[in-house]
């Protein structure tokens, strides 16, 4: 049987960081208007993986949008690592693993709030919050 692959990563101090082992549930795009003010960017791109398989160290700052989720951040350099939410899953961002490339997203949701500019052609869309995406 193969070993799950574990991935790391953190904030830009290093003070933060994170193990995820093995694949994520899902890889999304987030365009909603708090993905967007929170990072400052005009969207937001995770990897969905299973709360159980994600280990957590160093201090972390949060605040909540909503009573569902909790954005998580580190309090020395403020960087967004990962978001929790009421559920079983961890919503890490992408830029903070220590590889690049690893994954490529297949949806990506708040659709109406995307730039004009950006095409994705390639990704299952939702104009608001995503249904189920296997």
């Amino acid at each position: 049987m193969a070993e799950k692959p574990i991935r790391t990563g953190g904030c830009a101090c290093g003070q933060l960081t994170f193990e995820a082992r093995g694949e994520p549930k899902r890889v999304g795009l987030c365009h909603c208007m708090t993905c967007r003010k929170i990072s400052g960017a005009p969207f937001n791109a995770f990897a969905i993986y299973p709360v159980d398989q994600v280990t957590i160290s160093g201090a972390v700052k949060t605040w909540s949008a909503t009573p569902e989720s909790e954005r998580c951040f580190c309090p020395v350099c403020g960087s967004q690592v990962f978001d929790r939410d009421a559920g079983d899953e961890i919503e890490i961002k992408l830029g903070a693993f220590d590889e690049p490339n690893l994954f490529t997203p297949t949806y990506e949701a708040w659709t109406k709030r995307r730039e004009h500019w950006l095409c994705t052609p390639d990704l299952k869309g939702f104009p608001e919050n995503r249904g189920e995406v296997p």
